[in-house]
């Protein structure tokens, strides 16, 4: 009875998880409107006989963006996170959380709970049952999120100041819970009122032995589940809680149902001991480490200009280094047994921890560390950079810099000294101008993978040399909070206004172009404002960025 429950659950739940995955991507696929919140605005038309300068700028943006190709579409970019990274990134919490004090311990008293007094088959039905329940329960709370953000709200959170801030402040407060300083409880009521109804027979005692679980642990889950929910929705997608939950969730019920079926193997667990503690240390240096790109992103979002990259590093550097040595036993913290060895495992692991902080000191002076260049500031925050003056030398780089001032050029840092325009209108004439292709750049400040696209790819001696010669490079930063001047704000026909730069971009992207990702890549003819190609998004691979620019550039010049 409890195999044909839990079969007809499971294939209910699989079904329900599929259809809601296929309506995540639905959406996805007719949403016009860019991460950053642009929320579908469309611009109101502008009179096409102006005489003010100010209404002809605002004409011909008008005109740009009501402008469609009818000859090439946008090839889909990949969302920044897919729901697979989000998923992977859950499955990899759930099994640090197995290594926490609070649930490793628990893992043989469960499983000789199914198997005492119970025949083998029955065991692994109660214990598959008990890990689904497990994984209803969390994905439960990840749906839970999705429905008080709602879908606009998640979208926009990657990108909001405020919330970045909260994010940051959440991880440094999980961060310094795991170091030892106190810990997150839930009220006792909730525990001792959850473990009273597990007490109950058959499939409702399960359910509510899952329930207990979730409560009892979370002082050690919580930050893991806070940190995975907060990059979860930060992601851009509908369902990124509930299907993070459910990574977290399932690496954290397969070992029960396994045991169950295995009890034997339980003799081949480590017996627990202060290495638990250690675990959850080293998780808190994490947390802390994984903060500061929640501040980073305020900090570019809103130019602070005071957390560069160094200082990033710097913090970093520090970090790792005092994680490396809590791992050989030169800090201590307060719940910390006394360490009378070092074990291989745990020697191993520092090693690979003070190598990477050794490995992250050049990057003061300006070195790329490409390894970790997404999560990095952008190397033009750097104020002593010894690496980007040298990308310009190698080859024969005879084009001079466009002369005058760039429209936001005050605001936005050219990536690796390339000559960069931040405005469409101003690099589509120069590039008019000068007879040359434009390589539009839809960016952001909290985009990752654009920073990683230019520390590894731009900065490839060939790649450099095509964009800094054959292009006119404009970036759009779709995320910037930067207020437009009176004469650049754009009204929309339900009265809002596109009052900052990054909507504006945003919208240009959605609405010209189809597409609400970043990075985004478009190659335009600016005489007449077609696309060359089909536009692309972030590709590590050198040689593949390399032939996008080429057929670019020989569909140019036919």
């Amino acid at each position: 009875m409890y195999l044909k429950i839990f079969k007809l659950s499971l294939k209910i739940f699989v079904f329900g998880l599929l259809t809601l995955l296929w309506t995540q991507q639905y959406t996805f696929a007719q949403q016009k409107t860019d991460t950053s919140g642009a929320d579908g605005l469309v611009f109101t038309a502008v009179s096409d006989t102006p005489v003010n300068p100010v209404v002809k700028e605002k004409t011909a943006l008008v005109k740009t963006l009501k402008s469609k190709d009818p000859v090439q579409k946008p090839v889909p970019v990949k969302e920044q996170q897919s729901l697979w990274g989000v998923f992977i990134a859950g499955f990899v919490g759930g099994l640090a959380a197995l290594l926490m004090p609070c649930i490793f311990p628990m893992l043989p008293l469960t499983v000789s709970f199914f198997t005492k007094g119970s025949e083998k088959g029955k065991a692994f039905r109660r214990a598959a049952l008990y890990g689904a329940f497990i994984i209803l329960i969390y994905v439960l709370l990840g749906l839970l999120v999705t429905i008080l953000f709602g879908a606009d709200a998640l979208n926009s959170l990657s990108t909001n100041g405020l919330f970045n801030l909260l994010f940051f402040l959440l991880l440094i407060v999980f961060g310094i819970s795991f170091l030892g300083a106190f810990e997150i409880t839930l009220p006792s009521s909730w525990v001792n009122k959850m473990d009273a109804n597990s007490d109950k027979g058959g499939i409702a005692g399960l359910f509510f032995m899952a329930g207990t679980l979730a409560l009892v642990s979370f002082s050690c889950t919580g930050p893991i589940i806070g940190t995975l929910l907060v990059q979860a929705a930060t992601s851009g997608a509908l369902l990124g809680p509930a299907v993070g939950m459910f990574g977290f969730s399932f690496a954290l019920a397969i070992p029960f149902a396994l045991f169950a079926l295995f009890p034997s193997a339980l003799n081949a667990l480590p017996k627990s001991g202060g290495w638990l503690n250690s675990v959850k240390v080293v998780l808190g240096f994490l947390e802390l480490a994984f903060a500061l790109k929640f501040l980073s992103n305020v900090d570019l979002a809103y130019h602070w200009e005071w957390f560069d990259r160094e200082i990033f590093l710097v913090l970093w550097i520090v970090i790792f280094g005092l994680m490396g040595l809590y791992l050989l036993g030169k800090l201590k913290f307060s719940h910390d047994s006394e360490l009378k060895y070092i074990s291989v495992p745990r020697l191993l692991m520092a090693v690979i921890v003070l190598s990477f902080t050794i490995y992250m000191i050049p990057g003061l002076w300006g070195a790329p560390l490409k390894s970790v260049s997404a999560f990095l500031p952008p190397q033009q925050t750097q104020d002593f950079d010894l690496y980007t003056p040298t990308l310009g030398t190698g080859h024969s780089n005879t084009v001079k810099p466009s002369p005058g001032a760039h429209k936001y050029a005050a605001l936005f840092h050219a990536p690796l000294n390339l000559d960069v325009f931040f405005d469409y209108n101003e690099g589509v004439a120069y590039a008019k101008q000068v007879n040359k292709p434009v390589m539009i750049d839809f960016t952001g400040h909290a985009c990752v993978n654009c920073r990683k696209m230019e520390a590894n790819v731009w900065s490839d001696k060939e790649v450099y040399k095509m964009i800094s010669e054959d292009y006119v490079l404009i970036q759009l930063y779709v995320d910037d909070k930067t207020e437009l001047a009176d004469k650049d704000i754009v009204t929309t026909p339900e009265g809002k206004l596109l009052n900052t730069i990054g909507k504006k971009w945003s919208y240009l992207q959605a609405s010209k172009f189809q597409a609400n990702s970043q990075p985004f890549y478009v190659l335009l003819n600016p005489a007449s404002e077609e696309q060359l190609v089909a536009p692309g998004g972030a590709d590590y691979e050198v040689s593949h960025y390399l032939d996008f620019l080429k057929k670019g550039l020989k569909s140019y010049h036919k």
